[in-house]
């Protein structure tokens, strides 16, 4: 089990934010967690990550109960973590290798000296990503698809048991967010992947790599399983309460407003 949510419920100044929340990732899933603006992704996001506390329910994340055992960064060690806030906490001057290789300590910033094995790690890691030639730029001048992609390696140095992306996509036109898009699949294709949870309120960018998906909405979830069978088009115009088309082509869905016939 890496993920398992049972009737979680937070409340925040008298307001419930997530209200009896019920998910279980299994090892070799890839998961897709869906809502619009306000659902309640980032609240379960900081529960995940052991920043924030249920008020109600119990949390199980890759074997660590909340509540019974000492959490923190013993957990966060174990998730990689990258979302478009994170770029921003990086020091000018700072080489895209250096943010990649800082990875390894967890830290931002590199302190401390990397061996040559985690040297030998990153480079690996940003060929995959295809980020090589800019490795040695100065991580504030890449672009924004560029700085997501050097994230992703970072995250990967300390072969996290699962791998949080939270809305990777955010700002990137459409030739940076397919290259991205490409970058996640060969990740999830791997045979040591990390089980991976991408966040969005995007239909088109969910690949066939996640088999399974969630549709959070108004902080609870509105339907939950494969993904082929929560992406239809009589789930979706219940979720979004308007008729919608949904297209799949290769494997991915898009979305359209169905004209109705007056």
């Amino acid at each position: 089990m890496i993920v398992q949510l049972k009737d979680v419920t937070l409340v925040r100044d008298g307001k419930h934010i997530l209200k009896n929340v019920n998910w279980q990732i299994e090892k070799g899933e890839h998961w897709v967690l869906f809502g619009l603006n306000g659902s309640g992704k980032t609240a379960i996001l900081n529960l995940l990550n052991a920043y924030l506390f249920p008020t109600t329910g119990s949390i199980h994340v890759l074997g660590m109960e909340f509540g019974k055992t000492y959490l923190g960064e013993k957990l966060r060690r174990k998730i990689g973590f990258v979302s478009s806030s994170l770029q921003e906490k990086f020091y000018p001057g700072d080489h895209a290798f250096e943010v990649v290789l800082s990875g390894a300590f967890a830290s931002i910033g590199l302190y401390e000296t990397p061996t040559d094995e985690m040297r030998k790690k990153a480079i690996r890691l940003l060929e995959e990503l295809g980020c090589m030639e800019y490795a040695n730029q100065n991580y504030e001048t890449l672009s924004q698809g560029e700085k997501q992609r050097v994230l992703i390696a970072r995250a990967l140095m300390a072969d996290p048991e699962l791998l949080i992306l939270d809305e990777p996509s955010n700002g990137l036109d459409f030739i940076a967010r397919e290259k991205l898009l490409e970058s996640i699949e060969i990740i999830g294709k791997n045979i040591k992947a990390p089980t991976i949870i991408y966040v969005t309120h995007h239909v088109e960018e969910i690949l066939p790599l996640f088999n399974k998906t969630m549709l959070l909405k108004e902080g609870q979830v509105f339907a939950a399983g494969a993904t082929d069978e929560i992406l239809t088009e009589e789930q979706l115009s219940e979720y979004f309460g308007l008729p919608v088309h949904v297209r799949w082509q290769n494997g991915r869905p898009s979305l359209s407003k169905l004209q109705l016939q007056k």
